[in-house]
Parts: C-alpha cells; sequence; structure tokens
C-alpha cells in the first residue's frame, strides 16, 4: 500500500494493491495495520449521475472515513474546519473512480461531500465512530465564500442539504 501525503495535515490518499488476470481482478480495500485509529462502522451509498451529497460532518462523536469507490466516478470534495489547523476553511478535492485502486482518509474535523460523475455509483466508508445524528450538520456544497468547482450544472441534490448553514453560518456554532 502506497500512502500519498496532501497539503491537509492527515488527509492521505492510499493507492492499494490489485491484482488482475483473464477472469478479472482482486483488490484489498482495507488494512487495518496501515491505521492508528480503528474503523468499527461501515456504510455506503449509492447515487445515480449528477448528484451531489454534503457537505457533512459530525461535532461531537466526529468520525474519520476512508472512502472507496466501488463502482463509478465521483468529484470528492473534503472541507478543512478544525478552527486550529492550518488549512481551515480551505479544500481538497479528488476525482476518484472505481478504475482505481485508490482510497481517501478523511481525518475527523473534515465536512465531507460529493459529485457523481457517472450513473450507478457505489460508495464505500469505514468510519472511525458510529453515526450520531444529534451530532450531525451540513454546509452549503454551493457556499459562495468556499468558491469549491463543483463539475456539475443541474445537480440533485436533496432538500436536507439545500438547507445546510453557509461556512459563516456553521462557524458560528462551532
Amino acid at each position: 500500500m502506497k500512502i500519498i501525503k496532501t497539503k491537509f495535515r492527515d488527509l492521505n490518499i492510499y493507492e492499494k494493491k490489485s491484482f488482475a488476470d483473464k477472469r478479472g481482478y482482486f483488490r484489498e480495500l482495507f488494512i487495518q495495520k496501515y491505521f492508528k485509529e480503528k474503523f468499527p462502522f461501515d456504510v455506503m451509498s449509492y447515487s445515480k449521475q449528477n448528484v451531489v451529497r454534503g457537505l457533512h460532518l459530525q461535532l461531537k462523536n466526529s468520525q474519520s472515513k476512508f472512502i472507496t469507490v466501488l463502482k463509478g466516478k465521483i468529484f470528492d470534495v473534503c472541507l478543512d474546519c478544525r478552527l486550529k489547523s492550518k488549512t481551515f476553511g480551505k479544500y481538497f478535492s479528488i476525482i476518484l473512480s472505481d478504475t482505481e485502486n485508490k482510497s481517501l482518509l478523511i481525518p475527523k474535523g473534515f465536512a465531507h461531500g460529493f459529485c457523481t460523475l457517472t450513473d450507478d455509483v457505489i460508495l464505500h466508508y469505514k468510519c472511525s465512530n458510529y453515526r450520531n445524528e444529534k451530532s450531525e450538520v451540513g454546509i452549503l456544497w454551493n457556499d459562495k465564500d468556499l468558491k469549491i468547482k463543483w463539475p456539475v450544472k443541474k445537480p440533485i441534490v436533496s432538500i436536507k442539504d439545500q438547507n445546510n448553514l453557509s461556512f459563516k453560518d456553521f462557524i458560528k456554532q462551532i
């Protein structure tokens, strides 16, 4: 497993082994020994093309997330919401797909969202903490202050995500 560091502290890309032959392939998805944290909670999402989900995080019981695209292609966004971080309020974006065996470790304190670039996207999350609905908060995916360059003109966004907080209003809560 190759670990690629980004300019954001603890936000890393993982290139994993893949073994292919005429039948298909076998891939390693997660190897606990490469991580200090335990990841006891797995979830997945399915999305159609042009869906935007996010930006989501938990304030209490925060979670690190290790995400892998099992099918399709996404534009992934991680927003640093750690007050004492040098990159607070800045975002990282990457395109992830099922054709490469890469995953992204999103540390605690980041809001996460993505946009599906293909139809029938399946995304797998390993989480370092269980979901806590009362702790969930969302930041507007298209907040003009964040200047995220989303690659979609007419996104499909849930009503819940359309009503997320602006980044300025989010800062007032933390």
